[in-house]
């Protein structure tokens, strides 16, 4: 399709009456959404962008583009250093994508969910970066998050889980109307054992650090988890949270000769890996591609007893009775028997964080548990998250990059980059 001139109207009034936010549930067909507007077959207020052209930028573009540069041993979106995107950072590889298309000057251009995974310094540079491209440029932009909507953005639609679109007056008449309700009835249920460790300290770092060849990613980091806090691990893309996690867990060898404390012994005194993650409750959303199609909730659950991926043996009548007890906290007891695989993301993210926590860990590790879910399903997980540092034992570490509202860690440990690698700083948020 040709690139056609803009209405008199979308041009007299761009900046400030024809940018859109489109708000989505996460059981919204947003790629029908999507694919209807740019083969010009939108309907209502829509309609008029059905002879303009469109171009799209997403997650999923970058990562096609990644794949093909890989593929093909070649740079395809241009870049000033003409480096694949594959080697810069996600602030970088944002700002390439998107003059790539711009590159093809379209008329508006469909921007899905884009800051998901950015941490907050290179939000607020992406955004001021979207504000001017929005003064030649009318932006339609797709979000699962309330707080990520461009301020600049006037014009508001939804799109609830039976794909109805309603229109609204505003962004901000919407963003008035949005009340959410998350509640957990009952109490958190019991151990079914209690773990011993030999003193209250299950993490410490003195003066560890990680290098990588000639590349320092960890510089002299101190850090102290004792039982039963609650804290938050921050930092930008790339500082070295990953492998922060990955030395907590036993699963990155250069823990070993350093002065690191994992459960109350020193990292190389004997321990197996697997004395490590037996006190480990872990979560990441990258889990859900571990599992079969054909495990159900009920087994999903249970699995975390045994930390495996999938149930191979028979449960205890014990663990059964704990696993009915977390489906009913999470209000899915009458799903028992479901598919995993056929739940909600919203759905499958509660299960998740109830198999990890089923067995009462020392340590529950959460790994950016809110990415990708809309403002309702997030609330539900935050609660969740609050309710089990309020009724139980568990220590938990909390890793994201967004500030959630109502979350309650009582610390924080941020990772800030230095040329010599990134340290750290302790934070008491009460």
């Amino acid at each position: 399709m040709e690139s056609k001139s803009l209405p008199t109207k979308l041009m007299s009034n761009m900046k400030t009456y024809n940018h859109w936010a489109v708000f989505l549930s996460n059981n919204a067909n947003k790629h029908l959404f999507i694919q209807q507007l740019l083969n010009g077959r939108s309907s209502g207020k829509l309609s008029e962008f059905n002879t303009l052209k469109g171009n799209i930028f997403s997650d999923h573009l970058i990562n096609e583009i990644i794949e093909e540069e890989y593929r093909h041993d070649r740079v395809k979106v241009a870049t000033e250093v003409n480096r694949s995107l594959r080697f810069l950072s996600g602030g970088e590889q944002r700002k390439t994508l998107l003059q790539y298309c711009l590159s093809k000057k379209p008329d508006y251009l469909i921007l899905d969910n884009p800051f998901d995974n950015l941490d907050i310094a290179s939000q607020q540079s992406f955004r001021t970066h979207l504000q001017e491209i929005a003064s030649h440029t009318i932006i339609i932009q797709l979000v699962n998050r309330t707080s990520d909507v461009l301020n600049f953005i006037a014009n508001a639609i939804s799109i609830d889980n039976n794909n109805t679109i309603v229109y609204h007056s505003s962004s901000k008449a919407y963003l008035d109307q949005q009340t959410i309700n998350n509640s957990f009835t009952g109490s958190i249920p019991s151990p079914i054992h209690n773990y011993v460790i030999e003193n209250k300290t299950l993490v410490a770092f003195n003066s560890v650090s990680v290098s990588y060849g000639n590349k320092t990613i960890l510089n002299n980091i101190n850090w102290e988890i004792n039982a039963g806090e609650f804290w938050q691990l921050i930092g930008p893309n790339g500082s070295g949270k990953t492998t922060l996690l990955s030395i907590i867990t036993g699963d990155n060898l250069q823990g070993y000769g350093q002065e690191l404390i994992l459960f109350g012994r020193k990292k190389g005194t004997g321990e197996s890996v697997w004395d490590i993650k037996d006190k480990i409750g872990y979560f990441t959303s990258s889990m859900t591609d571990l599992f079969s199609k054909h495990h159900t909730v009920e087994h999903m659950i249970v699995s975390g007893f045994l930390d495996s991926i999938g149930l191979y043996i028979q449960p205890s009548d014990l663990q059964l009775k704990l696993t009915g007890e977390w489906l009913s906290l999470i209000n899915m007891n009458d799903l028992k028997q479901v598919l995993f695989s056929n739940l909600t993301l919203g759905q499958q993210r509660l299960v998740l964080v109830a198999r990890a926590m089923v067995k009462h860990p020392p340590l529950l590790i959460l790994d950016e548990p809110t990415s990708g879910l809309d403002d309702a399903n997030a609330s539900l997980v935050i609660t969740l998250i609050n309710k089990i540092a309020k009724e139980s034992k568990t220590t938990i570490l909390y890793v994201s990059h967004r500030k959630e509202e109502g979350l309650t860690p009582k610390s924080i440990f941020e990772l800030k980059p230095t040329e010599t690698g990134s340290i750290g700083s302790v934070f008491k948020t009460s």
